[in-house]
């Protein structure tokens, strides 16, 4: 045989090899016969009509059409404990949708957010990939709102809120002011694009995939970050990394860059099971990059939850015959990182 065309012959076979390896965990799945109807309501638009309509009428629909998510709103918007079957608190919320700010603040919304139909087709898109691996999922009930920028997202079990004025985009006149509250790396990410994967997100940690409180170790937070970034790409198989973990392309080509010399750090450091919070968080939480990692701060945010992310993916590449089901079930850290045999 040719040597030429045996070394050709080889390369391509290990070419081949990895593309199926890479797409193993990328593997899109058909849902299109599955039925979802997803329907947003505009509670803030409904809540806008107070000014507008008889106060006592409006708050009395708005009451019974919204139920307990009406409640928890109007505890969020006042930041207190309020019993709405008092009236007292009436006057306090005439008092802020009479303000210049409230009104500012509904005219971006409206502008930015004059219909939903994007963001219902991608909620539709990934509610079919829940209901295909999770059949008998209750889907939450959408409803949309303005908190004067205080929580992006509010959840219960059949409801998940929206907080619209917390996805302006990141040129939003607002958030300048609000660097205190919202940081410039948190804020850029508060766009039309983020909404459908903070949903989904959402959901998995807050709902179907809660923490279990005996993850007192990095590995174990590591791990458990890693599947529910992994969930997400099943859900959301058209969503790039970058939107998923909240990082900038520059951030992925760093940790793609820098893969083992991250393993080594978390290594050579001893700290897969080390519990104390104050040592491990700043792998996990938000933050513009890892402070004693790489130079001249260059380096990504959240390592722990970008590194389990890609230990979770090897260890389903190993063991295709693991269902996502059968994964997100599966508590034992250590197990998963010796399934992946991960070494970058």
């Amino acid at each position: 045989m040719n040597v030429h065309y045996k070394t050709k012959q080889i390369y391509s076979i290990i070419l081949i090899s990895i593309a199926l390896l890479g797409c193993r965990h990328d593997k899109k799945v058909d849902v299109s016969d599955i039925q979802v109807k997803v329907k947003i309501e505009r509670f803030d638009r409904e809540f806008d009509a107070l000014r507008t309509k008889p106060f006592a009428q409006q708050n009395a629909y708005l009451k019974s059409k919204y139920g307990a998510f009406y409640h928890d709103y109007i505890k969020l918007l006042l930041q207190e404990p309020v019993n709405t079957n008092d009236t007292a608190y009436f006057g306090l919320i005439k008092q802020i949708i009479s303000g210049k700010p409230y009104h500012d603040l509904e005219h971006d919304v409206d502008s930015v957010y004059s219909n939903m139909d994007r963001v219902v087709a991608g909620l539709t898109d990934a509610f079919k990939h829940i209901k295909y691996y999770y059949p008998n999922k209750e889907l939450p009930k959408i409803y949309t709102y303005t908190s004067g920028f205080m929580d992006q997202a509010v959840i219960s079990d059949h409801y998940f809120g929206i907080g619209l004025d917390l996805f302006l985009g990141a040129n939003s006149r607002f958030y300048p002011s609000l660097t205190n509250m919202w940081p410039r790396y948190i804020s850029r990410n508060f766009n039309e694009q983020n909404i459908v994967p903070r949903v989904v997100e959402g959901m998995a940690r807050e709902d179907m995939f809660l923490e279990n409180d005996s993850n007192k170790t990095l590995l174990s937070k590591m791990i458990y970050n890693g599947k529910i970034m992994y969930y997400m790409d099943q859900i959301l198989p058209t969503v790039p990394d970058s939107i998923k973990i909240g990082y900038t392309n520059t951030q992925i080509k760093w940790c793609n860059q820098y893969k083992s010399a991250i393993w080594a750090y978390f290594l050579d450091e001893n700290l897969l099971y080390e519990s104390d919070f104050m040592k491990i968080q700043k792998f996990l939480n938000p933050a513009p990059f890892t402070p004693g990692v790489g130079e001249k701060n260059d380096s990504a945010p959240r390592l722990a939850v970008w590194t389990g992310w890609q230990i979770v993916k090897q260890y389903m590449d190993n063991n295709p015959n693991v269902t996502l089901q059968q994964l997100m079930g599966d508590n034992d850290a250590q197990k998963i990182l010796n399934g992946s045999k991960y070494k970058p």
